[in-house]
C-alpha cells in the first residue's frame, strides 16, 4: 500500500511533443497512444501518438513523457477501470 503522500500537482507541455506531470500517485495504464495516471487531481488521461514515458519516478510523484499530445483531460476516481487492460477488453 502507498504511503499518504501528498505531491504538487502540475502539467508543463512544450510544443505537444514534452510533457512534465507531478503530483503523480500512480500509473494506470499506458501505451503509444495512451497514458492514464491517478494524481492529485484526479484521473489523468493522456491520448497522443508515439507516447513514451522517459522518466517516471513513483516516490517524486514525476512522469516525462515525449510523443505527440492530443488531449489531456480529467475524469473522475470512479472511471479509471475503463482505461485498465480489462475495462478495455470486456466494455
Amino acid at each position: 500500500m502507498q504511503d499518504e503522500k501528498s505531491f504538487r500537482h502540475n502539467l508543463v507541455m512544450e510544443n505537444r511533443e514534452k510533457l512534465s506531470v507531478t503530483g503523480v500517485l500512480n500509473v494506470i495504464s499506458f501505451d503509444e497512444d495512451m497514458i492514464v495516471a491517478e494524481t492529485e487531481m484526479g484521473i489523468l488521461v493522456i491520448k497522443g501518438e508515439y507516447l513514451n514515458m522517459n522518466s517516471l519516478s513513483l516516490e517524486k510523484g514525476e512522469i516525462d513523457i515525449d510523443g505527440t499530445v492530443y488531449s489531456i483531460n480529467y475524469e473522475e476516481k470512479g472511471h479509471a477501470e475503463r482505461h485498465s487492460i480489462f475495462g478495455r477488453i470486456f466494455k
